[in-house]
């Protein structure tokens, strides 16, 4: 059973690709007929990604239990000098991500039939939304750095979709036009470090780059500042799609996309791509202690610009925001002084939670909506809220939950992620 789950995990982000091309190719081929069944494509959406769900708990079961990691490659490109390969590649790291990504995309798309039903664009909406989720369980497979890249631009460009999806609204256009600039600066870091590492290591393998990187520094064969030089590069890629300090500009302003789309991206896609690669290159990161530095200190520099911009907002979802930044830096600062495993803990219980409030956000936003009507500026603002609890008892609740557990109170999860992040930032003492 263990090798046949293994065997075919191709299939986990293939699931919701599929679901995205039928919607894509109906809106553009039989749009009447297609906004037609727009439940019943719904239902076979939600249904396939559900099939991914059930395959990762599976994967995660038998890596939880002590099984090998496995690797499946094809070869792309093949000549004389080098050969590219595709494939996927489970262990740990990978499994977790899996189980994070396809359960928050799930609930996240249940939640979208109801909040989207009066929309248009419903499903357009739903083929984006596939599409995004399909991208990130592609990229946490990614066995090299070339499918990274691959997949790391490909959920750039969903997330530009999604942030942009009422296009009609300017704000909204120069919201997804913003988010794809500054994610454009930290790629571009992305890619040549990834090409110096190659350079150095003629390999694009994680494994690989660790391991010949090792040899070649204990043999003194390249200067150290070079490998310093490619790991920042490299780590400009998590600093602009993590919403780091200075590249963090981008996040807040993603709000003008659906509420729907805001949790996906704040709580277990676009800024866990960020967290997930440097966790991925860490092996390598490890190496120079200046990088790990300016690692953690980014971090903390980020979360206390994000906590302390957050308690300045009035606007509901831009204080969520700011409050992701902040904990984003919570998570980079513990990679940064090798607390490897309270960072991607916390990475799991601040999705949920983050996930738990942006949809309560959504909630809140439709009940403002029937007072106030369809005016994000006053909808969302905090400042005309007020006994709401009474009105919708369900909903403060929920939201009571998420926020007890991002301020880390126990005994909710965040409170045990981020007790072990500082214990560890204690005694790292940098």
């Amino acid at each position: 059973m263990e090798q046949l789950l293994y065997r075919y995990a191709w299939l986990i982000p293939v699931l919701p690709l599929i679901s995205s091309l039928v919607m894509g190719i109906g809106l553009i081929s039989f749009r009447e007929a297609t906004q037609s069944l727009r439940r019943d494509l719904a239902f076979f959406t939600i249904g396939l990604l559900g099939l991914s769900v059930v395959q990762s708990f599976g994967i995660f079961y038998f890596q939880f239990n002590g099984g090998s990691p496995y690797k499946y490659l094809v070869e792309w490109v093949v000549n004389r000098d080098f050969t590219l390969e595709l494939g996927y590649f489970i262990d740990p790291l990978s499994s977790v991500m899996l189980i994070v990504v396809s359960t928050v995309a799930f609930l996240v798309m249940i939640y979208t039939d109801g909040y989207m039903s009066y929309d248009t664009g419903y499903v357009r909406f739903f083929s984006y939304l596939s599409l995004f989720t399909s991208s990130m369980l592609a990229l946490v497979l990614s066995p090299n750095l070339t499918q990274v890249y691959i997949f790391w631009e490909l959920i750039g460009m969903c997330s530009y979709l999604l942030i942009g999806f009422w296009f009609t609204r300017s704000t909204a256009g120069d919201a997804c036009q913003k988010a794809f600039v500054t994610n454009r600066v930290g790629d571009f870091g992305l890619l040549l470090g990834i090409l110096g590492f190659y350079w150095l290591t003629k390999s694009f393998e994680f494994s690989e780059i660790s391991l010949r990187l090792k040899v070649l520094l204990d043999a003194n064969a390249i200067p150290l500042e070079l490998g310093v030089l490619f790991a920042l590069l490299v780590f400009m890629g998590p600093i602009s799609k993590s919403a780091q300090f200075p590249l963090h500009v981008w996040l807040p302003d993603a709000m003008e996309g659906p509420t729907p789309i805001s949790a996906l991206i704040h709580a277990a896609t676009l800024v866990a791509a960020g967290i997930f690669l440097t966790a991925r290159m860490f092996p390598v990161f490890e190496q120079f202690e200046t990088v790990m530095n300016f690692i953690a200190w980014t971090g903390g520099i980020t979360a206390f610009l994000g906590a302390t911009i957050a308690v300045t907002q009035v606007d509901l979802k831009k204080g969520l925001a700011y409050s992701t930044v902040s904990q984003l830096g919570y998570m980079m600062m513990a990679l940064g002084v090798g607390s490897y495993s309270a960072g991607l803990f916390h990475l799991v219980t601040h999705a949920y939670s983050k996930a738990l409030l942006f949809l309560g956000s959504g909630s809140v936003i439709h009940g403002m909506e029937g007072v106030l009507g369809f005016n994000p500026a006053k909808n969302q603002d905090m400042n005309l809220m007020g006994g709401l609890r009474k009105k919708m008892p369900i909903t403060s609740v929920t939201f009571l939950i998420g926020t007890l557990s991002i301020c880390g109170f126990p005994p909710f999860s965040c409170f045990w992620s981020k007790d072990e992040i500082l214990a560890d930032l204690f005694n790292a003492n940098i």
